[in-house]
């Protein structure tokens, strides 16, 4: 059944859909006061549930007036979405559209080899228990930038940063609005606006072609990016573990090598989601890292929270989601360890991160980003 997918005062200046959809709409309901800890998709003609997504989240405060995206379209269960695909994220509930797709590793912690779903690949974490692999996809994917002051504190909106081919060999760039997301986060949706998407590369990597299903197809610049910086934006493997109910999931990149006085120092960044899957609300006080080098150092690293922020995990905002960044002066390692999360009561138990490889690759400095939205960390 076509529905038009409907948002809180996540836009004023959408397209008005067809009248034969107006009557059949998905709303996204976020006022339940028989169960304000479901989150509902609501068909206002039969008053009926059809889609129950759990964990879909709000990205704005209450109060806001419900207004149109598109028409929501029935997540895929096999294959894989296409390029210029819209879709809102089922977690932290922003816009976006697909770039294109990548093919990672799924080192499952959770899940014992005997019930992996596909053929089993080389172990992908250290430690006493084996894990094999199995092929998840995943999307590079532009984020709304309307969206992203309202996630903000849930999620960061630089997940992508690089080394640039610059003089100053500390420097560090991100790229706002580019972010990563799993297959099973897509809730794929289509609208009639040439520009759904604000984003300052949209019009530069995809245009509308009206004959096309989904209507926004690759521009050559985007093609082009995506061969020339292949080697720092493409994920290979991704590791996720669980424990009581919280679930880390990693994501390592392998970021280049910097010259540093008689030395190399190789860098990596690694994009962090911490999931309740449980009803207790918990709160992140502290991290405990251990980062081994192929060089024969094992570093240790305590502190309060995450990225200066002590996130909440509850049924109303599950998910935290950050970045952050590693270096060793050998060319590859591996990391592992633990978050310290408070209960209401104040008891406090341990989570832990699953163990992943550094690894890196032929050395050759990005240089080919676009003039864009980029900001410096340096």
């Amino acid at each position: 059944m076509a529905a038009c997918v409907l948002r809180r005062g996540l836009l004023s200046t959408f397209s008005k859909l067809n009248k034969q959809h107006t009557s059949r709409v998905l709303c996204v309901d976020f006022n339940s006061k028989s169960d304000l800890q479901r989150r509902r998709l609501l068909c206002s003609t039969c008053n009926v549930f059809d889609i129950q997504q759990k964990r879909f989240m709000s990205s704005r405060p209450e109060g806001k007036v419900l207004e149109t995206v598109g028409v929501f379209e029935a997540p895929k269960q096999h294959g894989k979405y296409e390029t210029g695909q819209l879709f809102l994220h089922s977690v932290f509930g922003y816009r976006g559209i697909v770039l294109f797709p990548w093919h990672a590793r799924l080192y499952d912690r959770d899940v014992s080899p005997q019930a992996a779903e596909s053929k089993p690949e080389t172990p992908g974490a250290h430690g006493s228990k084996e894990v094999k692999g199995k092929t998840h996809t995943y999307y590079q994917v532009l984020i709304d930038t309307r969206d992203c002051p309202h996630i903000s504190q849930r999620s960061q909106t630089e997940a992508v940063t690089f080394l640039a081919n610059h003089d100053d060999s500390r420097a560090l760039y991100a790229i706002p609005g580019l972010d990563y997301v799993s297959h099973e986060d897509i809730l794929p949706y289509n609208s009639t606006d040439q520009i759904p998407i604000q984003h300052e590369l949209f019009e530069r990597f995809l245009m509308f072609n009206a004959g096309k299903v989904p209507p926004f197809i690759p521009r050559d610049t985007l093609r082009a990016w995506q061969e020339k910086n292949h080697p720092w934006l493409e994920l290979s493997d991704v590791h996720r573990e669980t424990t009581e109910n919280i679930r880390v999931t990693v994501i390592p990149f392998y970021m280049g090598m910097r010259e540093a006085q008689t030395s190399h120092v190789y860098w990596w960044r690694y994009c962090i989601r911490l999931e309740n899957m449980g009803s207790e609300v918990v709160q992140l006080r502290e991290r405990h890292w251990r980062i081994f080098s192929l060089s024969g150092t094992l570093e240790t690293v305590r502190g309060r929270g995450v990225v200066g922020r002590e996130p909440v995990l509850s049924k109303e905002q599950p998910a935290f989601q950050y970045s952050s960044h590693v270096s060793l002066q050998a060319p590859s390692g591996h990391m592992w360890g633990s978050y310290r999360l408070e209960r209401p009561n104040g008891t406090f138990f341990d989570v832990r991160i699953p163990p992943f490889s550094l690894e890196s690759k032929k050395d050759d400095t990005p240089n080919g980003f676009l003039p864009g939205p980029f900001t410096s960390l340096a």
